[in-house]
């Protein structure tokens, strides 16, 4: 495994802007960049009610004890604000991320984001660093439309990178031919307040708006391949079912797959076990160590007690057994703040700056 020894030019970290720095994913951005050794957080960007606040006064923080020290006395920007940081990351809502996003890219800046608005875009990586990153090859068509260096990478929905992880190995080594899938998906997936309280406490909710059309289109990208200047979906489908449940953080996914080659469950999990991707060959500094962890115990994976495994990067598998209907089923969990948004986007900014893509 060869390692990035090089950090930016002269040892200086790259300048990040996070936008929608309020938020519970801009939150999140903001923890997991503190003491990054390539990446400093020097720009905050949010709403009009917390422009020209020190973010101390502008967030509720609700990540961790404690507000980084080096973030904590910078002043929020405006959703207008002319950005001086060459990477942004971006969690702001749909209704302002796209406009604002493609302003930015089209300025210059190079843009990982965690917003929907840009993921299905025809020139638009949406990426799963482990899973696509030749995807990348789409920038070259991108800039030139843009007519600027700048560039946006999407990262999936939370509820399709936890699913994505554990199909790309197998469509790889034996073909996926089809998907059921139904998510019992956290509270902190709507944001926060998020749900109210009356309507998820001794509930589920069998709805969340938009969010099963999102993770049957963006599996088929993400497992697709870009040939001929346009991206080609992967040829099968994907049936889901999303559900929120009164979990804090955690999605879990009850999945089973059809399979064109066939396969033992012994071959399953070596599959699950040996994959690796490009942030495990550079060693890139949130790579988990297995994008993919299998358990054996009959009762895991649960929420409580695997959402952190490598850092809450990575999708945990178990309950592998024969499906009547197709040919296996299997349980995975993900956090869905971690790897499902925030960690995502900083992945893919690391695998850029180590591939030279910045």
């Amino acid at each position: 495994m060869s390692s990035i020894a090089v950090p930016p030019a002269g040892g200086e970290k790259i300048g990040v802007a996070v936008l929608g720095a309020t938020g519970a994913v801009g939150q999140r951005f903001i923890q997991l960049l503190e003491g990054h050794p390539w990446f400093a957080v020097r720009e905050l960007v949010a709403s009009d009610r917390s422009v020209g606040k020190a973010y101390a006064e502008a967030a509720n923080w609700l990540v961790s004890p404690d507000i980084p020290p080096d973030v904590a006395g910078l002043p929020v920007k405006g959703l207008d604000a002319r950005l001086e940081s060459p990477v942004v990351v971006s969690s702001l809502p749909s209704d302002v991320a796209g406009n604002v996003e493609s302003r930015l890219a089209k300025e210059g800046h190079r843009i990982f984001s965690n917003a929907s608005n840009h993921r299905m875009g025809a020139d638009v990586p949406l990426m799963v660093a482990e899973v696509n990153p030749d995807h990348a090859e789409a920038l070259h068509t991108q800039r030139k439309r843009l007519g600027s260096e700048g560039f946006i990478i999407t990262n999936g929905n939370c509820t399709t990178i936890t699913l994505v992880l554990p199909l790309a190995p197998l469509h790889r080594a034996f073909g996926v031919e089809a998907v059921i899938v139904t998510s019992l998906q956290a509270a902190s997936g709507a944001g926060y307040p998020g749900v109210p309280s009356l309507d998820l406490i001794d509930n589920v909710v069998p709805y969340i708006g938009g969010e099963e059309e999102k993770l049957q289109s963006e599996t088929a990208k993400m497992l697709g391949g870009w040939q001929g200047g346009q991206f080609r979906p992967a040829p099968f489908p994907v049936s889901a079912t999303c559900t929120r449940v009164p979990v804090r953080d955690g999605h879990t996914e009850s999945v089973s797959v059809r399979l064109r080659a066939k396969a033992s469950g012994d071959e399953l999990i070596a599959a699950w076990r040996e994959f690796r991707g490009r942030p495990q060959e550079l060693n890139l500094p949130s790579a988990p160590k297995h994008a993919v962890i299998v358990r054996d115990e009959q009762d895991r994976p649960q929420p409580n007690r695997d959402r952190m495994a490598e850092h809450g990067m990575a999708s945990v598998v178990g309950r592998l057994r024969p499906c009547p209907i197709l040919d296996w089923k299997f349980v995975v969990l993900g956090h869905n703040t971690i790897r499902g948004a925030a960690g995502a986007s900083i992945l893919n900014a690391e695998l850029a700056l180590a591939e030279g893509w910045l």
